[in-house]
This record gives C-alpha cells, structure tokens and sequence, in this order.
C-alpha cells in the first residue's frame, strides 16, 4: 500500500496519476475531506490530517510506502506514526535550499525533517527540487484583472520545475528499485527568467500581459504583509537576491531516475492556462 499525503496539491494529484499510469496499487489519497473528493478508479480517498497525526492512524494502516512533504509542520509526529504503522519507505519531498541557502531558516527546518527521517529506522528517498512553474500562479489575479505581472528581478534567470516531474521522480522511487538512501536534487531543464515566464504565460492565453519590475523594497512590503518580515526576506533571496554558485550548477535529474527529460517552463503554462483567464 502506498499512501500519498496532499493528495489534492499540485505534486500529489500528479503522484497519484502516475502511479495509476504505472499501475501500482493499492494507493490511497489523504485529504481533509474525503467525502468531497473524488479520486481516479483504483485510488481509495482516505482522511486524515498531517497537523493530527493520531487521525492519521486509518489512512497508515497496512501501508508500506509513504509521500510526504515536509514544511507542513508536524513531521516528527507523522514519521513516529508511519514508524509505529508499520511505513517500510518514506519518499520525503525537501528543498533545494538545504543545499544552497542552508542559512534560511526554513533550510534549517528542512534539514531537520531530513535528519529526522534518517533517524527513524525507515527506508528513505530524498527530493530536493527548486522552485517550483506553480509558484507564478502568486501572478493570477493580476493578470486576470490587469494583464500585469509585478515582480523584482526580472532578468535573473533561475531553475525552475514542474510539480508533475517531481510526482514523476517521486513515483519511480516508490515503486521502482535503487532509489533507498538517495538524495536527489531536482530542477527542470533550463533556467528562466521572469520575463521569460510572463511571456510564455502570454503564448498560452493568447494576448498580451505586461511585465513591471519593481524594486525588492517595493516587493518586500507587499510580502511581508501577508508572509512577515523573515519570510519575505527568503523568499526574496531565492527568487534572485542571493542567486549563488551553488544554485546555479544544480542540473535536471528528472531525465536519470525516470527515463523522460524535464519539461520546460511553457508546457507548464500551456497546461495551466486556465488558471490565468
């Protein structure tokens, strides 16, 4: 039995679809609400929340390979309930920041899970991807109402993922052999700028949005309204304040666990169209 925790995000509905693809089973979804959600055929909605790892006891039972994320908060909990149900395999989604920014804090929160999976006695497999294609969905209401995308750095080009090809590496190594005790960093096959980005959201919608580059001062008060001060300040860092040495020579592994190459930043936007209209 595989159980795949946020089963209804981004990576966890793609992780489900590949392991229906791959025909592995049995696979249950955790979700909050299992009586709303509906799930491919084959794939049991089961509830639960990470935050209450004891109403995690149904959805662990029998299960042998566990999907999670860690930054939800109550992952030495969720590891000491998956160790006591029996988890053999842990695939634990990190950051690619333990790498490359280890003075974040949320680097150092990273790490720790990491360590603590280590620590657990279970089998482990470690992702640790780069930013995500999704996080330009932080664009949509603007361009849905304005054709605007306001952002700082706009010519950095950084290494940016698609949450499907993390599903897709997340599924080879709980289902396929020789990904135990491996670390995998993890980015699409290009670095891409802001510009870039908008523009390839503009092909998929089929009109013009505009790029305005505002300062990081400008950008860190808009953030730190809703995310605080700290927070704004790594976000920042990482979307092209601090672009390092480090960051930059991450290349794509998508392509050597998995046998199919990255997809590039435009086939995410071409996909998620909808979400901008």
């Amino acid at each position: 039995m595989i159980l795949v925790t946020g089963a209804t995000g981004n990576m966890g509905s793609a992780l489900l679809r590949e392991l229906q693809v791959a025909g592995a089973a049995p696979v249950r979804g955790l979700t909050r609400d299992a009586g709303r959600v509906s799930f491919a055929e084959g794939i049991e909605a089961v509830e639960g929340d990470l935050a209450q790892a004891d109403s995690l006891k149904p959805a662990l039972e029998g299960a042998r390979s566990l999907f999670l994320l860690s930054g939800m908060g109550a992952e030495a909990e969720v590891l000491a309930a998956a160790r006591q149900a029996g988890v053999e395999h842990v695939v634990l989604v990190s950051s690619i920041t333990v790498q490359t920014h280890p003075h974040l804090p949320a680097a150092g929160e990273n790490l720790a899970v990491e360590r603590l999976l280590k620590d657990s006695d279970m089998a482990w497999t470690i992702l640790r991807p780069t930013q995500f294609a999704s996080n330009t969905l932080w664009w949509a209401q603007s361009i849905r109402d304005q054709d605007v995308v306001r952002a700082p750095y706009a010519d950095v080009g950084l290494p940016t993922i698609h949450p499907a090809d993390i599903a897709a590496v997340a599924r080879a190594a709980l289902t396929e052999p020789g990904h135990q005790g491996r670390t995998y960093a993890l980015t699409g096959p290009e670095c891409i700028t802001v510009r870039r980005q908008v523009a390839a959201i503009a092909a998929a919608l089929g009109r013009e949005v505009a790029l305005m580059e505002i300062s990081r001062e400008e950008a860190r008060r808009q953030m730190a309204s809703f995310m605080g001060d700290e927070t704004a300040d790594a976000v920042l860092d990482l979307m092209g304040g601090d672009v390092n040495d480090e960051l930059l020579k991450v290349r794509d592994t998508v392509l050597r666990v998995t046998g199919s190459a990255a997809r590039p930043f435009r086939h995410w936007a071409s996909e998620n169209g909808a979400a901008f209209r």
